[in-house]
């Protein structure tokens, strides 16, 4: 597999990218965040899902 092809079969077709998880670390950031025991967070379609 060439560098072309990386992330090719993954669902989204492509490799991830810095702005698919720009949201979740921009809500971990918050003050809203600060109470978030034992979550995980799963990046789907560039949005946090707690």
């Amino acid at each position: 597999m060439g560098v072309g092809q990386f992330g090719s079969k993954v669902p989204f077709g492509r490799q991830g990218q810095p702005a698919d998880l720009a949201s979740a670390y921009v809500m971990l950031a918050s003050d809203k965040s600060s109470y978030t025991p034992g979550s995980l967070v799963t990046v789907a379609g560039r949005m946090p899902v707690l």
